[in-house]
Formats: structure tokens, sequence, C-alpha cells
């Protein structure tokens, strides 16, 4: 059987770096390199003529090795790491990273007095990957094609896209290296795909404060405080991107409805470093849930919260309270794999203090008044919406045994995936039906709710959002987020 020869740009040997940005700019020069490589040896492919060598090209990779204990500031959760040894990642759109890899490699060369290398890896890069976002559009699958895809090209490959370094313990790559950072450039890049496809805008739209909902009335809310903001001369915020990747800067503009809606339609209120919000509607339910996190998560945010309705449990709650959750129950099965029900998922001082002051300021309330509108306790998150359907004794014992003041789909399962992936997280219900008082949610019984509390609800997750982007990254990034071996890399 004929060998076909490996075709691949020429690799130089790799380079120390003392300075973040030249490094950042030798990722850029090498990914930039590998990938304009995989599209014009494709492009040529699909001109004609049988292949006549395997293409191929390798993410870059950034290296790190220490021979000391010793790191300088340990009150950090991240930049450095906790023994002696070689680390190592993977590399993928340093374009959209580079600030992330700016300041993590600063961190870690200050923090280690040392250099890191910067080379080329032994992981290919998908053709799919190097594609994305290419006007030549998405690689056809093989039936369209005169010859067979992955006889001639690399597609993305599962055993490098997985969460091992996340959800695992004394993980270390093939060559022996342990993992710099926490995901791979595989698992970003597939990540990065699934986010256009799910929510119709681009990764680096994003910004780095997320609201999660489960309605789209917040959606409308949050396009005309967006347009309020647009339309003020000292407001921070100075676009608003839409499903489509549409611009808007005209306040006066009208807002496009996509001729095909996305399944998790997001927008983005963009502001000066990314420190603006992007609001993503879920829809109902854990898998949702799970799914919008497991992606958005390779962004590395700086901090996530739920702001959705939820059913109140206690009968001295009322339709239009809020809910601060201090804990959660977690029966939403979907990350029972990833991370068992057993690990506590803790509250975050500093989003907790943010989202009480939020509620604080725009109701107007203080103290003591405060409880008037809002409890602070267990949430509980079913994979269940008809619980109520079913013989309730079971149910609602655990919730009384539990102590759950709410109940919903999505909440816990987005700060458990907070508290997996290392983002800060937290949630801010609203009542919005009591199932065991009999005041179902039913067609008209909450069109009076919804007109007057969605914009307030709503307004309470961005005055915190905005509290949180005025603390240093360090604080709101809290070491009991941080296992016994963690990544240099947040």
């Amino acid at each position: 059987m004929k060998t076909i020869p490996i075709c691949a740009p020429a690799q130089g040997e790799p380079k120390p770096y003392s300075d973040p940005a030249e490094a950042v700019a030798e990722l850029k020069r090498l990914y930039e390199e590998a990938t304009l490589f995989l599209r014009e040896r494709f492009a040529e492919v699909l001109r004609g003529g049988p292949p006549e060598c395997r293409y191929r090209a390798y993410y870059p990779e950034i290296r790190l090795t220490t021979a000391s204990y010793d790191h300088l500031d340990s009150r950090l959760s991240f930049g450095h790491v906790s023994e002696p040894g070689m680390y190592s990642t993977t590399v993928t759109r340093p374009d959209l990273y580079e600030n992330y890899l700016t300041q993590q490699i600063a961190l870690v060369t200050k923090n280690h007095a040392t250099s890191v290398s910067i080379g080329v890896s032994t992981t290919p890069i998908p053709l799919h990957f190097a594609m994305s976002g290419e006007d030549g559009g998405p690689v056809p699958q093989d039936g369209a094609l005169t010859f067979t895809l992955r006889d001639v090209f690399d597609v993305p490959d599962l055993s490098t896209t997985h969460d091992e370094i996340v959800n695992g313990f004394d993980y270390k790559h093939e060559d022996g290296s342990s993992p710099l950072a926490p995901f791979t450039a595989q698992r970003i890049d597939y990540s990065l795909a699934r986010l256009q496809h799910y929510t119709a805008t681009a990764a680096e739209h994003f910004q780095n404060h997320v609201l999660f909902t489960n309605y789209q009335f917040y959606m409308e809310e949050f396009v005309a405080f967006a347009l309020a903001e647009l339309a003020n001369p000292d407001s921070d915020y100075d676009s608003l991107i839409t499903p489509g990747n549409i611009v808007i800067t005209d306040p006066n503009a009208e807002i496009p409805v996509p001729a095909k809606a996305p399944q998790m339609p997001t927008y983005h209120l963009t502001c000066k470093g990314q420190g603006g919000i992007s609001l993503v509607n879920i829809g109902v339910g854990p898998s949702n849930a799970k799914t919008a996190t497991d992606h958005i998560a390779v962004l590395r945010p700086h901090a996530w919260l739920m702001v959705g309705h939820c059913a109140g449990l206690r009968n001295s709650q009322s339709i239009g309270d809020y809910v601060l959750a201090h804990a959660y129950l977690r029966e939403d099965a979907v990350l029972d794999d990833d991370l068992p029900v057993w690990v506590p998922i803790p509250p975050l001082a500093e989003i907790q203090v943010a989202l009480e002051r939020a509620v604080a300021q725009v109701s107007e309330l203080e103290g003591y008044d405060l409880k008037r509108i809002m409890r602070t306790g267990t949430v509980a998150t079913l994979d269940n919406r008809n619980w109520e359907l079913r013989d309730q004794s079971g149910p609602v014992r655990r919730l009384s045994q539990s102590r759950a003041i709410a109940l919903d789909m999505e909440s816990a399962t987005i700060a458990a995936n907070g508290f997996r992936f290392r983002v800060p997280y937290g949630t801010l219900l609203c009542v919005s039906d009591k199932p065991l008082h009999g005041e179902l949610k039913l067609p008209g019984m909450a069109s009076d709710f919804y007109k007057t509390q969605v914009a307030r609800h709503l307004l309470i997750g961005i005055r915190a959002m905005e509290t949180l982007r005025g603390m240093p990254l360090e604080r709101i990034h809290s070491r009991k987020l941080r296992s016994f071996e963690e990544t240099a890399f947040l």
C-alpha cells in the first residue's frame, strides 16, 4: 500500500519569550501561517486534480518549565503553578484571545521569574476550524467532494476535545507535560463554532459579563435598555450587536428580525475592553443551560448570572418577589457525570453582595425592608417541567428537607457549570408562580406581573454586572473555585 507523504509548513525551533506581547505576536504569526496553509491547500484541491500528499498544519503552543516551588504572589487564584515541572497548552485564535494570553503569560513569567517557550505543537489543526469564519463557507461533506476528506486533511479529534483537564485530577498531556490552560485548542475551536451556531453571533462579540435568561421578555427589555444607553452621551456602552452579527450604534435604528431565529438568541451591549454585557436566552431546561455554558466557558468570562423566572415555594412569598440563590438543590441530572451531586456549589461573596446591592438600588429598599421583596436561600433545579402532575409527596419532601425557597430548571446547572469551569456565578430569580399554593402560571394570569417586573429584574442584573466590572479581576475569581491541581492560566 502506497504511503502518502505529509506536507506541512516549515517548522522552526521553539523560542523563549519574556515579553508577553512578543510571545503573543509569535503565536499569532504561527497560527496565521498554519491556517493560511490549510485554506490555500484546500482551495487548490477543490480546483481539481488528485491531492499528492496529506496536508497538515499544527496549532502553536506555549510551554513553561519551572524548577522551583517558589512563586511570588499566592494571593492570586491563578497566574502560577503549584510545583516544578513542564507545562504546556495548545493555542487557537490568538487574535481573539490576545488580551487574555498577554495577561496570563505576564503573570506566569513574573511569578516564576522565567520565560515561556513559543513553538509548534504536535496537535494538527482540523480543516473545519481553519476554515471557520472564512468567506469560502463551511467545508463540504465527503459526499460532495471528489476525494475522501479524512485522507487528505485532518478533521476534529475527540481525543483532544474533551473536558478532562477541568473535570479531572493529575491530568497529563501525551508528552508528559501538565496542562497550562483549562482547555485545549481543539476544545476551544469546537465551542467557538457551536456558539455561532446556537446564538447566531460570532464569539468575538461576547462580552466579559454574561446574563442568562429563560424568557424572551428579557431580550426585548435588554434591547430597549441598550438603545437608551446608545442615546446617552455619558454612557460607557458603544454598540448593540444582534443575532446575525449586526452592529447597531444608532439609537433610532430598527432592530432587524432574523429570517431564521437562532436556538439561543443573544444580544451584546458592548463597551471598551469587552467590558459590556451579553444576554443569552437559553430557553427552558437544564440541557440548554449546560449547552450554553459548556461553550461560553471557553471565552473565560469574568462572571455569569442567571436572571429568570421561578416557582416560589413558600406561602410568605408573593408573585414578583426576588430570590437570591445561596445554595442549590441539584436534580437537573445533566451534569452528574461531570460534577457529582455531592459536590457543594458555594455562594461567591462578591457576586452575592453585588446582586443584593443592585436589588436595593433598583427597588430603593434597604436593610430589613429589603426582606419584603427578596429572600435568600436554596434554589432547586429539576429536569421535569411538569413535576406537579406526579405524586408530589416525594419532591415536596425533598424540597422541604433542603429548605428550598424556589424552583426552576436552569439555575443550578448554570451555577454548577460555573463552579466546574471556574467562572464566577450567581442567581437572582423572580417568582412568577406558586404551584404548591395553587397559583399556577397560566395564560393571562401573569401579564401585569410581566409588564411591571421584567424591566426592573433585568436592570438589577445589569447593575450587578456593572458593579462587578468595577472590581479587580483577582477579587472576582475566588480561590474557592480552584482545586488541588489547577492550571496557571485562568
